[in-house]
């Protein structure tokens, strides 16, 4: 390994997305913008990123496919630690159940700490949701056994699904009334659905499409199946949802990248990408990629050559794609490098 930093993937903890970076004991953030160019080149091989904040002991190699990043034994002590886990029925924070939709028929039902107020929700790229109450831990885990055994209503929707529907989905009433639907069923149900301990909430519908940038972007049409020695990856940012980047590529289209992927890497900047006219100074001013950063996109917040965000007179989106490729809801694999 070569003690540079690495990515951590995409977090949202406000209303715009930001790329996390570590290096030992420090981390940092860049914030992104939708118009901004956005490249890296993947250097070596694909290590552990951990558990808890603490290093792989083993320095272990993992496959380039997995969404974890993590050996057996951190992914076993990751998830040990985890509220999914069940481990802290004491747990004396406030905690939220909530409804989340991503496509027509994928609705699933969840828990959040009260304090993360939606971040959750952007992180898993929920199009649309309700809150639908509050209360101790272990109620809301009962809320949710409640609705998938009375309800079918699933706690957990794959990545994969989301993306192959996200470019066409239906209007924004027609999401809403799915998950006004739903909620009502829940309500219907003896005791609301959940426990007395669980305060309800009432119905409030909150759509985040336009928040993702999917509401007035091309429909993806591939998406990264892994990073590779050598790869790179480059484009402009369109849009975002959840841990997926959608950056549009000449002569490729829309891709989706899943930052999951990129955790474990050491990555090195590219040349500059250019980027649609119009993406503006501001998107360029917050694309940054550490404190030191100019306005620019660098595949590390110490990279000395930078992805700029500058709008490009000719209007073409730029940006190269040499990483296996695939065919979003197709399942074929598109060339492998090229």
């Amino acid at each position: 390994m070569s003690g540079g930093w690495w990515c951590d993937g995409v977090r949202w903890p406000g209303q715009a997305p930001e790329l996390g970076w570590s290096r030992g004991g420090d981390r940092r953030v860049s914030v992104l913008a939708y118009g901004a160019g956005i490249g890296f080149r993947v250097l070596g091989e694909r290590h552990c990123v951990g558990a808890r904040g603490n290093v792989c002991p083993l320095g272990a190699v993992v496959p380039g496919r997995s969404t974890g990043g993590r050996c057996a034994e951190c992914a076993r002590l990751d998830r040990a630690h985890s509220v999914a886990a069940d481990t802290m029925a004491d747990d004396p924070r406030t905690y939220r159940v909530y409804l989340a939709w991503f496509g027509p028929g994928m609705v699933k039902v969840g828990i959040t700490g009260e304090e993360r107020g939606a971040a959750r929700l952007r992180e898993q790229g929920a199009v649309v949701f309700s809150w639908l109450g509050r209360g101790p831990l272990m109620a809301a885990r009962r809320t949710e056994e409640v609705l998938r055994a009375a309800l079918g209503v699933p706690d957990r929707i794959a990545y994969a699904r989301k993306r192959a529907v996200r470019g066409r989905l239906p209007g924004a009433e027609e999401r809403a009334a799915e998950v006004a639907e739903l909620y009502g069923r829940v309500a219907r149900l003896e005791g609301g659905g959940g426990p007395e301990s669980l305060e309800r909430l009432p119905l409030e519908v909150v759509d985040q499409a336009e928040l993702f940038g999917i509401d007035r972007t091309p429909a993806p049409v591939r998406s990264v199946r892994e990073l590779v020695d050598g790869g790179v990856v480059s484009g402009r940012l369109v849009a975002a949802a959840g841990p997926d980047l959608h950056l549009a590529v000449d002569g490729v289209g829309v891709v989706v990248l899943d930052t999951r992927l990129i955790t474990g890497w050491d990555l090195a900047a590219v040349p500059d990408v250019p980027v649609r006219a119009g993406a503006g100074p501001d998107a360029a001013a917050s694309a940054k990629a550490g404190p030191e950063a100019s306005a620019s996109v660098k595949a590390t917040p110490e990279a000395s050559a930078s992805v700029k965000a500058t709008p490009d007179a000719s209007g073409a989106s730029g940006g190269e794609m040499r990483v296996p490729l695939i065919d979003i809801g197709g399942g074929g694999v598109q060339g492998g490098l090229f």
